[in-house]
């Protein structure tokens, strides 16, 4: 068994690190949007490019014959992909349904007008689910007693929702420290899950090629296909950028979703340059590692979006 260093240390628990902030990546967004009840601050065109990346980056692991757990993670993102799409795909067909019926409800209708000789009782005839209620019939103080009612239902309804927005406001130091929690508590994770990997032995370190160990070259095929991978990542968020500057907001937006793509793109260069800076092996990881470290970029655009005019709930969980 080959010794472990502290480059090969740490270039394991970062690639550790990256797996778990990759299997958590897409959790926020998911919960983001069912609490929103909408998709409507995602783009589609992000998620889709960036489905393709994913996409082209399984077929590329598997040509290249990379390790399994990297082919593992590209299957579970090509799955996540799927759902996060269909989820919002969901709600924007949901949201455009209930849309058109509020469009079609609002147009002009034939409707009764009381008038001065209309008889007293049609004028103070409704219907509800239940029937003719003593409302319905003008008896002498059921008017006032229904009038009571509704005063105390609509009182008891107001102090629910008073204490529903009490429970569920979040300041903005409060959303921060749920965020940073959630990144170490993430961080955390991966290290434990390297360390139980390291002494089972299920984990352990790769030796790195020396100058004269045959060059292990990677299937054209395959490269291309990284290389595809990593433009795709760059593009794919070029659209959701773009919503963000056109709407002037990002409201419906997970921070927390970019907080850990930053943390998985990071930690999965960190943990490639760690392990070796051989010229040959930097050149077979140089289409993952564009993609990783590059896509880095353009997250800090879409974090100062947040900050300029990010809305207070969409810096939340």
């Amino acid at each position: 068994m080959l010794p472990l260093t502290a480059n090969e240390a740490l270039s394991g628990i970062s690639g550790s690190i990256s797996l778990a902030a990759w299997v958590f990546l897409l959790v926020p967004q998911l919960i983001e949007n069912y609490r929103q009840g909408s998709a409507s601050g995602v783009s589609i065109l992000f998620l889709a490019v960036w489905m393709l990346g994913d996409i082209t980056n399984l077929i590329g692991s598997i040509w290249a014959d990379l390790v399994p757990t990297v082919i593992a993670l590209a299957i579970y993102f090509c799955i996540a992909d799927t759902v996060l799409i269909l989820q919002c795909l969901y709600y924007n067909a949901l949201n455009a349904r209930a849309e058109k019926r509020r469009a079609s409800s609002s147009t002009p209708a034939a409707t009764e007008e009381a008038t001065p000789t209309s008889p007293l009782l049609a004028r103070t005839r409704s219907y509800s689910s239940g029937g003719v209620t003593a409302d319905n019939l003008g008896l002498p103080g059921s008017r006032r007693r229904s009038s009571e009612s509704r005063r105390s239902r609509g009182a008891a309804s107001q102090r629910r929702d008073s204490l529903s927005r009490i429970l569920e406001e979040d300041t903005p130091s409060h959303a921060v420290a749920k965020n940073v929690i959630s990144v170490v508590l993430v961080i955390l994770a991966g290290a434990a899950g390297w360390a139980l990997a390291w002494r089972a032995g299920v984990w352990k370190p790769t030796p790195v090629a020396g100058p004269a160990d045959p060059e292990e070259k990677t299937p054209v095929g395959a490269a291309v296909l990284g290389y595809a991978s990593a433009v795709l990542y760059l593009g794919a968020r070029i659209p959701q950028i773009m919503k963000n500057h056109r709407e002037r907001s990002c409201e419906g937006l997970s921070i927390l979703f970019f907080m850990l793509s930053v943390l998985g793109n990071l930690t999965y260069g960190a943990g490639i340059l760690l392990h070796s800076l051989d010229r040959n092996y930097v050149i077979k990881n140089l289409p993952w590692l564009i993609g990783s470290l590059g896509t880095m970029a353009e997250d800090a655009i879409i974090f100062y979006q947040f900050h300029v005019y990010g809305e207070k709930s969409s810096a939340v969980l």
